[in-house]
């Protein structure tokens, strides 16, 4: 198990949570004054009151929750956010409504998840040819739909 150190910014954070023993993805909790309101097609950026020290060669992704997007529409307007190991920063979860209705969040509401993985850095060099694959330039559905 990865340690990962974190700060609590506000005394009334939430500090982030497995929802099961086998969950990988830590719930990530709205730290807010009030209920909020946010609109069809609106997006608003919840704090979560906690700084984190992610260990390097990892990174922390921030997905969606599956059930307030799929139920209510709601999920992180970046698709996916990405923190790095050196930020030190308050963790924010830009959350869009894509649903046509006004939608709620309340406060110490999970409101996104985050999974912690590592990551390969990469060296790109330039080239003047790329190896042939069977696939070559192929893309977009070009493996078909079945």
């Amino acid at each position: 198990m990865t340690m990962i150190k974190f700060i609590k910014l506000n005394d009334n954070a939430i500090v982030p949570s497995y929802g099961t023993p086998f969950a990988a993805g830590a719930d990530l909790y709205a730290l807010l004054d009030e209920d909020i309101k946010i609109e069809s097609g609106e997006t608003v950026l919840i704090h979560t009151g906690i700084a984190m020290q992610i260990p390097d060669g990892y990174a922390g992704f921030v997905f969606a929750r599956s059930g307030i997007a799929t139920k209510r529409g709601l999920a992180p307007a970046n698709k996916v956010g990405v923190i790095d190991s050196d930020y030190r920063g308050e963790i924010m979860v830009p959350i869009h409504n894509h649903s046509d209705k006004t939608q709620e969040i309340a406060v110490g509401e999970r409101v996104a998840q985050m999974v912690i993985m590592p990551y390969a850095k990469a060296k790109f060099v330039e080239t003047d040819i790329l190896d042939d694959t069977v696939r070559a330039t192929s893309g977009f559905g070009s493996t078909g739909t079945k």
